[in-house]
């Protein structure tokens, strides 16, 4: 009976993870269609777009990067819940704010909350359940960033409203937090087998301080791995378009589909990659994920023919989406399982300083050369990326081997 009980809190912890996981999506995709009408209500320039992700990108970085102290002194359970009411309440405050200014405070209230949440979440599921499960746990991400357009869509096209659609996701954040707030029993470790306990202590329960895992060699470049990751997976997404239409030449309804291969096969990859990830491991997930992508980088750069084109950002796309949960999922390997959770919440931090500075830098590159600079610099970083990252391996086996001697 106990095992039972045990069995369904385990399967509701994955449902409420995957879940949530949507639901951290579904305001990334809200804003780009709200845009041109938030502008048009605030009266404001195209261009303040930029402030409101900049407060979003400052709390969320903030708070992944002292994740695992909160998770240490509130438990992941309280964190959650406190963090989706957070974001709810940001969504909602979007809808009843006079001033733009008031939008932008609460940008940063919203990136708060989104940063707990997902290195929270990170952090969980790195330290209770396998890498396939990690794997789908970001495809959810791409469902909920999927459905967050066509809830803005809907709202601005049945209700003239952009704020109608924000409120719908925020309701849905208020109803994350309370299942979390009614289930905190279930993300508390201590009623697992005693056993296996003594056997294995999980990521959540070291309470290491922050200061003694920033000293760590391999902590920094575990960080820096994500940081050049997501730039490259972001750089992508964000530039494929304009480089297939404004210097390639190709039609700009060929180019969308061909850009939105990336996110398709981005998103059929994590979902293949959570069936194979133990059979195939961690380690050759990325390696095999970084090289197949450097593959399609060169190809891209090379472009021999038009339809290469679609065959290097797709073949891009299906390679690098195991990689994310993959080095996730191996956090604990290669920088120690006692720094892994304050590691895994820095690591989202540099997510969000990746995304933000090297699709930018690869703008100023493009406008100081040309657009055809991207797919060059592309393939340095994924080069520099399979190096990083075996160096990252090499570094905590000595390390291991320094304290054992």
């Amino acid at each position: 009976m106990l095992h039972t009980s045990k069995a369904r809190s385990r399967l509701g912890l994955i449902v409420l993870a995957y879940v949530a996981f949507i639901a951290l999506g579904m305001p990334d995709g809200l804003l780009g269609i709200a845009w041109p009408s938030i502008r048009a209500d605030f009266s404001i320039p195209l261009d303040a777009l930029g402030m409101l992700l900049f407060a979003s990108v400052t709390g969320y970085m903030t708070s992944s990067f002292l994740s695992g102290a909160l998770i240490a002194r509130m438990g992941v359970g309280n964190l959650l819940a406190v963090s989706c009411a957070l974001t709810g309440s940001a969504l909602v405050g979007y809808t009843l704010v006079p001033a733009w200014w008031m939008m932008v405070l609460l940008g940063v209230m919203a990136g708060l909350g989104a940063g707990a949440i997902d290195a929270g979440l990170n952090t969980y599921v790195a330290a209770h359940f396998g890498e396939g499960l990690m794997q789908w746990l970001h495809a959810s991400y791409g469902i909920g960033i999927t459905l967050g357009p066509i809830i803005m869509t809907l709202a601005l096209t049945n209700l003239d409203s952009w704020r109608a659609g924000y409120r719908i996701v925020g309701a849905f954040q208020f109803l994350m937090a309370a299942a979390f707030a009614l289930t905190l029993s279930w993300w508390n470790t201590s009623d697992e087998d005693p056993a296996e306990s003594e056997q294995e202590k999980r990521l959540t329960d070291y309470k290491t301080p922050m200061g003694q895992t920033m000293r760590r060699p391999q902590v920094w470049l575990s960080v820096l791995l994500f940081f050049l990751y997501v730039g490259a997976e972001v750089s992508l997404g964000a530039w494929a378009y304009t480089l297939l239409t404004e210097s390639r030449g190709i039609p700009p309804q060929l180019a969308g589909f061909w850009a939105g291969s990336y996110w398709a096969t981005f998103t059929v990859g994590r979902i293949l990659a959570g069936l194979y990830a133990r059979r195939i491991g961690i380690h050759r997930l990325v390696q095999g994920g970084i090289a197949l992508a450097l593959v399609g980088a060169l190809l891209l750069w090379w472009n021999p023919f038009e339809l290469a084109n679609l065959l290097a950002v797709a073949l891009i796309g299906i390679a690098v989406a195991p990689i994310f949960p993959a080095m996730m999922s191996g956090t604990s390997q290669r920088v120690g399982a006692q720094y892994a959770a304050n590691t895994i919440g820095m690591q989202m931090a540099a997510t969000g300083l990746g995304t933000a500075v090297i699709p930018s830098m690869l703008g100023m590159l493009a406008r100081q050369f040309s657009l055809e600079v991207i797919p060059i610099c592309l393939a340095l970083v994924f080069l520099g990326l399979f190096g990083l990252y075996r160096l990252s391996m090499i570094t905590r086996v000595q390390t291991e081997s320094a304290y054992a001697d």
